[in-house]
């Protein structure tokens, strides 16, 4: 059967998508995802949309346009209609879905979390819905040890009983183990693809699951597309972006994309909460990661401790000296004290090990935000901590830390 997208997702496709179908060969001069979004712009400014070009006043839009690309270009990747049926046409056999940014049906998680750096075109198969119900990421190195993998699968089961999704990667290792634990303990998975979707859709282990939507794969890298290290680094902020909380099983420090994805969550997007695994041995590398603001899983064996995880909304607290953080985590009952509240805040700044937003401290002294902010106003006049723009973060005075 053939598959039906939206022009828009059709024009996407046009310009920057390889539409393997089946071929090993790609078109060379497709669009790189920078100079779609540049075009894209373009057309926006003109109160128009890339299924625009698809009409018939395609000239009078690229005469308009204020992007540098070459129009002739632009024209032969559009004339690419009779490849992009086949390739419909076969994605469509596989019920594999294919969206673009554009799209109001498209993943509101993606476009809220990453904006214009959420793909401009994914591919899918399986339930759509599923994208915004959030879950567990659990991502970790491919080479492991039986005892890991054990782990990652117990984890996934308990997600399971707490009706919680494990969002993954879908690689060998930690990612099949956990999708594997979650599915077959009766909960839900999202596997964000770097390779092979279409093999993956067509796979018997995952045809019961697909249908009964409780397993969706998604991509936003062609269906065909044969495994590439830098696809595999790239998607890695997908499976953040639809997780409400990550936990690193296993990294290598340095290396690898687990240790990519994780560090560029820490000290870049910080789109959820990032833990590392605390039982067993941990390596290296978790350790590398608790020391750039990760937080240390609490281990929950129950469902609905690893609920609490999830209602709580922690966020690093940073070596704290001894004592600081049981009394930052202590529950407030009755009237605040101002002047005590104050003095952790003050504890809370000298401990951190880079700067701090405002909600990270609220999460973290749990204070209303009226009194962190009064907090906030209180250190900057007394010169104790500085605010910096742009994203707005707060940090310890340099002369505070001698």
């Amino acid at each position: 059967m053939t598959y039906r997208c939206s022009q828009n997702t059709q024009a996407a496709l046009l310009l920057s998508a390889p539409l393997i179908a089946g071929r090993n060969g790609a078109a060379s001069d497709l669009l790189a995802p920078r100079e779609f979004k540049q075009l894209a712009r373009s057309l926006r400014d003109r109160g128009a949309e890339p299924g625009d070009l698809l009409g018939p006043n395609l000239e009078g839009l690229l005469s308009e346009s204020s992007s540098d690309l070459d129009r002739d270009r632009v024209r032969r990747l559009l004339d690419r209609g009779f490849l992009l049926g086949q390739a419909l046409e076969r994605w469509g056999t596989r019920t594999i879905w294919v969206i673009s940014r554009f799209d109001p049906d498209y993943p509101e998680r993606l476009r809220s979390r990453l904006g214009e750096d959420a793909p401009a075109i994914l591919y899918g198969c399986g339930s759509m819905a599923a994208l915004e119900a959030g879950g567990l990421a659990m991502v970790g190195s491919r080479n492991t040890t039986p005892e890991i993998l054990e782990y990652a699968r117990a984890t996934a089961e308990l997600a399971a009983t707490a009706g919680k999704a494990v969002v993954s990667g879908g690689a060998r290792g930690i990612d099949q183990m956990a999708m594997s634990g979650v599915l077959e303990a009766g909960g839900r998975a999202v596997g964000v693809l770097a390779d092979s979707l279409e093999r993956a859709a067509l796979d018997r282990g995952n045809r019961d699951f697909l249908m009964t939507d409780r397993l969706t794969l998604i991509s936003p890298y062609d269906p065909g597309a044969g495994f590439n290290v830098g696809h595999a680094m790239h998607r890695n902020k997908l499976i953040y972006a639809l997780s409400d909380v990550a936990l690193v099983v296993n990294a290598e420090a340095g290396q690898g994309g687990s240790w990519a994805g994780a560090v560029e969550q820490l000290e870049k997007l910080r789109l959820v909460p990032v833990y590392v695994r605390t039982r067993g041995e941990l390596g290296s590398g978790l350790e590398a990661l608790r020391r750039k603001g990760a937080l240390s899983w609490p281990e929950p064996d129950t469902s609905s401790g690893l609920c609490a995880i999830f209602e709580s909304e922690a966020r690093p607290v940073a070596a704290m000296p001894d004592g600081v953080s049981d009394r930052l985590a202590t529950d407030r009952n009755g009237e605040p004290d101002e002047g005590r509240e104050l003095e952790l805040v003050r504890e809370y700044f000298l401990a951190a090990d880079m700067p701090r937003s405002e909600k990270e401290l609220i999460a973290a002294v749990h204070l209303s935000r009226p009194m962190a902010q009064r907090a906030l106003k209180k250190l900057i006049e007394q010169g104790f901590i500085e605010r910096m723009p742009k994203p707005v973060r707060y940090r310890l005075m340099p002369d505070r830390l001698l």
